[in-house]
């Protein structure tokens, strides 16, 4: 790979999951290289998993899917529960964020 592709974050309601794409019209264009599953439940977004191809790791790819999904939660008044490591520690290295999880009762 020569060069870090660009990519788009897109919210995939379908398959329950933020992809990031490969922006562009090359070969890879559309191609996912991450992605953040999640589910909603009584008013709080469950994030149990995030997934970056290892070529693509080390680029902030986790960190846009994350930062995607909260902002999402957040402008629809939802809370989340970050099942995820990734997810827990991105929102504990980031406080502006701390005001979206969710109890430990749920909500």
């Amino acid at each position: 790979m020569t060069g870090f592709p660009d990519y788009d974050v897109v919210r995939d309601d379908a398959n329950g999951r933020y992809e990031a794409r490969v922006r562009g019209r090359g070969p890879d264009a559309g191609r996912v290289i991450g992605m953040l599953r999640f589910r909603e439940a009584d008013g709080v977004v469950v994030m149990p998993s995030t997934v970056t191809d290892p070529a693509f790791r080390g680029h902030g790819v986790a960190a846009s899917l994350t930062r995607a999904a909260l902002d999402d939660a957040r402008a629809a008044g939802l809370r989340v529960r970050p099942d995820c490591w990734y997810v827990d520690e991105w929102i504990d290295a980031h406080p502006e964020y701390a005001d979206l999880r969710a109890s430990a009762g749920g909500a």
